[in-house]
């Protein structure tokens, strides 16, 4: 009711608003979050022979059939951002930087980035659709009167489906797009052997990179997961309007994505 009611008269009005909106919105999200992580770790193995195939299913669905064409935009992005760094570095004698480079561009912050926008541009958008038509069709009251948890059935398995996808598909699109920027290199006659490309590389990494890429991969996952699963499932909708929720949880998803990236941009600059 708050979203269709008329436009404000002053622009301090539209701003109390839309922080009031954004306020609501974020407590719904954050208690529907903590709702789905108390039912993973209670139900995981309940009917395990129902929801375990479905979990494999959101697992295919996320990450092995996206697979190709991450690795076309992993080998595009080798190409356009590897391969020329590479080049220009080595044109200026600065090819003792190039592993820093690549682990702060590729692996820090646009790996797991890019991996989250295209899993949710092929992904997420869908849960939104599927779930909200359900939800608008009866389907949900439907499975709530035979007894059934929708969080448990309808949202735990699309959640960790989407983790877990997010997180190979960021792996598989760094080993793809450092694989390709040595490709790159070599079309371009740079003179730098394959030991030290990956020695660079390998300098440049320590125990926390890895650690907190896996951290970070998830919470993408996770939150993309959560958002488009509220959007679709929490709320009454009607038919017409799915369409608008799914373009509202996309937006909100990637605000939320940009909003953990600062977050752990932060942190890389913690002394």
């Amino acid at each position: 009711m708050l979203q269709r009611a008329p436009l404000p008269r002053t622009y301090t009005d539209f701003l109390g608003r839309k922080l009031f909106l954004f306020l609501l919105t974020a407590e719904g999200i954050a208690a529907f979050a903590l709702i789905t992580l108390g039912v993973i770790f209670k139900k995981l193995n309940v009917a395990s022979n129902v929801i375990h195939p479905m979990i494999r299913y959101e697992i295919s669905r996320a990450g092995v059939r996206l697979l190709p064409m991450f690795l076309f935009v992993a080998f595009v992005l080798g190409f356009l951002v590897i391969g020329q760094t590479v080049s220009v570095a080595a044109q200026y004698g600065a090819v003792n930087y190039i592993g820093a480079v690549m682990v702060t561009v590729i692996i820090r912050e646009l790996g797991p980035l890019l991996a989250a926008v295209l899993a949710l541009a092929r992904v997420g958008a869908a849960y939104v659709i599927e779930l909200g038509t359900a939800r608008a069709s009866g389907e949900v009251e439907a499975l709530e009167a035979s007894g059934v948890d929708p969080v448990h059935y309808l949202i735990m398995p699309r959640v960790i489906g989407i983790t877990l996808g997010v997180f190979s598909l960021t792996v598989y699109l760094i080993l793809a797009s450092v694989g390709s920027g040595y490709l790159c290199v070599f079309l371009q006659d740079v003179p730098l052997t394959p030991g030290d490309y990956f020695a660079e590389l390998a300098g440049s990494l320590s125990a926390m990179d890895f650690a907190l890429l896996a951290l970070k991969a998830c919470l993408f996952g996770f939150f993309i997961g959560i958002v488009t699963c509220y959007h679709g499932l929490a709320q009454p909708l009607r038919v017409e309007d799915v369409s608008r929720r799914a373009i509202r949880a996309t937006s909100q998803c990637i605000i939320v994505c940009v909003l953990i990236d600062a977050f752990f941009f932060l942190f890389y600059l913690a002394p």
